[in-house]
């Protein structure tokens, strides 16, 4: 499978300067894969150095920091020669079980010897909070992962001649029957299986469901085991607690995050520091309101009202307990969730792209589900359907009382452009926001 982060290593080994890559992300979402594919198709030689499966590595770091002194040291751990530096990539992977390591990047950029060097860790967002490791910072670049986004995921499953069609198509050309009927397929079976990477594989491989089904339990699993391993003692079970709820709060009909419906007689207080754990972790998005748009968005968001959306849908299907069968047939009384479950995805999607979106609601009467800032600081609407239906009171509201530049709805229905007074009103499928920049940098010209 392909993984855009790939172009960003592509881009990071033709530097003529170039510092330690730091590569940040959730478990599982493919770290350690993309670096030693990225390895095998552009070096000569890799080598890895795992910090967890060979603890005896860390005391190389505790000496000193002499870069020649490590490097030689490392040449004899690994094959005994002395490593050639302008044709081998370098991987320090789970990085954050040494923190000496993670120090030594800066001298590592300091010496000027330009190394191709690559580092991974699990948790790290965690262990920076929690003091035990520290960057240096402006020594080292950094690179954030995310599970499969469903640009990666169509790619993988075998639907690139459908993204190459699209990525042709004019942006406001109808899309036929023969292109969109098999990527709303693809939208479903990402519903389904969602972006994990080993999940994405076994579908790949067996093309059987329940076999997913139970790699996704499975992580599930050791995700909660992660809680124990590396959360404080006393949030272990608050943190579970929050996990277990967040299904449940986005079925509510106003879907803000609220802390005694986590455990009966719980504050938030109680449990602010456990749900930043699953923050820090990248299992979980917060979604913050602004009741003004005013930039920046950041500076007028109430950090007292939020939502918070899982990390993956293929893993929130699971913990919510949705069959396959559910989501392909949509049964009457699955509409509640079915909505929160698009929000869902919706919010993936526009993590994925660098996007740090919130929502809008004025006087609890009206509500616009993500708001954000573009490259040039305009702010955007986007309103999220989940059936064919893109009327939407409360985006009108919004669009009224602000005239936003432009504004998008996504829903199932096919590409619509309408204008309406000032505003430019786009309706873009579900299974496009991944052109949401494309059409972002239309609305300039």
């Amino acid at each position: 499978m392909e993984r855009n982060a790939m172009k960003a290593l592509i881009k990071w080994k033709e530097k003529d300067r170039r510092k330690p890559l730091l590569i940040t992300g959730c478990r599982q979402c493919g770290k350690t894969w993309l670096m030693t594919e990225f390895g095998k198709r552009y070096f000569e030689k890799t080598i890895i150095f795992n910090f967890e499966k060979e603890p005896a590595l860390s005391e190389m770091f505790k000496y000193n920091m002499d870069p020649n002194r490590i490097l030689r040291e490392l040449g004899m751990y690994s094959d005994g020669s002395q490593i050639d530096t302008d044709r081998t990539l370098i991987i320090f992977d789970e990085i954050q079980q040494c923190p000496e390591a993670i120090t030594s990047l800066k001298y590592f950029e300091e010496s000027g010897r330009n190394l191709y060097l690559l580092c991974a860790g699990s948790l790290l967002g965690v262990e920076l909070k929690r003091g035990k490791v520290s960057f240096p910072v402006g020594k080292d670049e950094q690179l954030k992962m995310y599970p499969l986004d469903f640009y990666e995921f169509t790619e993988a499953l075998g639907g690139g001649k459908y993204l190459r069609l699209l990525e042709e198509y004019d942006l406001f050309r109808e899309i036929p029957s023969y292109i969109s009927e098999p990527m709303l397929g693809y939208l479903k079976l990402y519903y389904i299986i969602g972006g994990m990477p080993e999940a994405v594989n076994t579908y790949i491989e067996t093309e059987d469901l329940t076999e997913v089904d139970r790699v996704l339990d499975r992580i599930i699993y050791d995700t909660r085991n992660d809680f124990a391993h590396h959360a404080e003692p006393k949030d272990i079970m608050k943190i579970t607690w929050i996990w277990d709820s967040i299904p449940k709060q986005l079925a509510k009909e106003n879907n803000k995050f609220v802390f005694s419906q986590v455990k009966e007689g719980t504050r938030a207080r109680d449990l602010e520091d456990a749900l930043q754990w699953l923050v820090d972790a990248g299992l979980v998005y917060r979604l913050e309101k602004v009741s003004s748009p005013m930039i920046p968005l950041s500076a007028f968001s109430d950090a007292a009202y939020f939502k918070i959306y899982m990390h993956d849908v293929g893993i929130l299907r699971r913990i919510a307990g949705v069959s396959q069968h559910t989501v392909y047939t949509e049964p009457s009384g699955y509409e509640a969730f079915k909505g929160a479950f698009t929000e869902n995805y919706c919010m993936t999607e526009l993590i994925s792209q660098g996007i740090s979106p919130y929502y809008w609601r004025s006087d609890n009467t009206a509500e616009v589900d993500f708001i954000f800032e573009d490259q040039i600081s305009r702010i955007i609407p986007l309103e999220v359907k989940s059936a064919e239906n893109t009327k939407a009171k409360s985006f009108a509201q919004y669009c009224t009382r602000y005239n936003p530049p432009i504004g998008f709805k996504t829903a199932r229905k096919n590409v619509g452009d309408n204008q309406k007074e000032a505003t430019h009103e786009i309706s873009i499928p579900l299974y496009l926001l991944w052109k949401l920049p494309a059409y972002l940098t239309s609305s300039l010209t």
